[in-house]
């Protein structure tokens, strides 16, 4: 038992689980739209069959993963994967492409395309796990991918929601993530059979100085690479007419179901009622989904999406357009998929809006670069002002 109550155990064992939080969401997802065409009645013996034949799957990719890392060079190789996993979670989102591969009403068949959709997504997580599973050392690495399983079982039944507006909410979490997969690499680099004896003649913190060298380059070269793919997007056209604040004729009002936003329509509500002529303000609603991811979206066909897509938005808007109706604002509703910040100055310039109002969380700008905040970003891309409401 003291064996595993050891800080490196326990470490590994943190490890594991942000791990399988930030890379079961995706995993998640599929499943839940794979099976959303089954009756009510097959939907979660589609769910439950899936996730075991994805489990068993996963078993023996990790049994393999545990032996292929003892090949020389083998676990660089896995590390160099991690490095590009990492820095790939850290770029923007794009528009879903997608595949043939459909979703079915035939229990069986969906229960194929998620183990399909499985195998194929859970590589970074196999290698991941295995990674984090070696850095507890001793005889702990099966216990610990035992464990891991079971953690990744009720995230991937269960959690695809709660993953998505958590990473939605604090995008921190893909960050220190994506970090996390850098540590790991670093560590596996120095723990390859090419290295080992070398690295253990040297200082005893090399072993945390090339983890905390692998979250570095993940975190650096994310960041800039993202930051070149958003500044490479071709930029929102100039507003036709400069903005006057105090003849407001087109008001764009963002709005993503939270209580930020619910305080935005109420200081759009009394801005409107303070106007000579409230009547002529033209409001226009919107929402944007965030895309998912690239890996989701060969799993499940366009309309699938979009019905998910229109859930969530319905969802969101629902708040905004209660509020809206009982004060008696007439409004259009957009609902856009993709990047938020660059979809609100799109929509702004589209409605030739002088004004866009938009909740907050009022975070600093130090605070804000580092967890990301759509709010920051939406007043950097607009051509028009933006009224940040806390």
């Amino acid at each position: 038992m003291e064996q595993f109550m050891t800080a490196d155990f326990l470490l590994a064992v943190g490890q594991i689980i942000m791990i399988d939080i930030l890379l079961g969401g995706d995993n998640a997802v599929v499943i839940a739209l794979a099976c959303r065409k089954l009756p009510p009645q097959q939907r979660k013996m589609g769910i439950l069959w899936g996730t075991a034949g994805a489990i068993v799957l996963r078993v023996i990719l990790i049994f393999f993963a545990l032996t292929l890392l003892q090949i020389p060079y083998l676990k660089i190789v896995g590390a160099v994967l991690l490095l590009w996993i990492g820095i790939k979670l850290l770029q923007p989102e794009h528009d879903e492409a997608h595949s043939n591969i459909e979703a079915s009403d035939k229990l069986w068949a969906a229960v194929k395309t998620v183990i399909v959709a499985d195998f194929v997504m859970s590589l970074d997580n196999v290698i991941a796990i295995a990674g984090a599973a070696e850095g507890a050392g001793g005889d702990n690495e099966m216990p610990l991918v035992i464990f891991g399983l079971l953690v990744s079982i009720p995230i991937i039944v269960w959690g695809s929601q709660l993953v998505i507006k958590l990473m939605d909410r604090f995008p921190l979490i893909i960050t220190l993530g994506g970090m996390l997969l850098g540590w790991i690499a670093g560590q596996m680099i120095i723990t390859d059979p090419v290295l080992k004896d070398w690295a253990a003649t040297q200082s005893p913190y090399l072993h945390y100085l090339a983890s905390a060298v692998g979250a570095a380059v993940v975190l650096v070269l994310g960041k800039w690479l993202a930051a070149r793919a958003l500044a490479a997007r071709p930029a929102p056209p100039p507003a036709a007419t400069a903005p006057q604040l105090n003849r407001l004729q087109h008001v764009l009002l963002a709005v993503d179901g939270s209580e930020n936003s619910a305080q935005a329509v109420r200081y759009l509500i009394g801005v409107r009622e303070d106007l000579r002529q409230p009547d002529t303000l033209d409001v226009h609603l919107l929402n944007v989904q965030r895309p998912v991811s690239g890996e989701v979206s060969r799993f499940v066909p366009g309309q699938t999406l979009k019905e998910y897509h229109l859930e969530g938005s319905e969802l969101a808007l629902a708040p905004a357009r209660a509020l809206l109706d009982a004060a008696g604002v007439k409004y259009r509703e957009h609902r856009r998929v993709g990047e938020p910040a660059q979809s609100i100055a799109e929509v702004a310039n589209e409605t030739g809006s002088d004004l866009v109002i938009m909740g907050t969380r009022g975070m600093g700008g130090v605070a804000a670069g580092l967890i990301g905040s759509v709010a920051q970003a939406a007043v950097a891309q607009c051509a028009v002002p933006v009224l940040l409401v806390k």
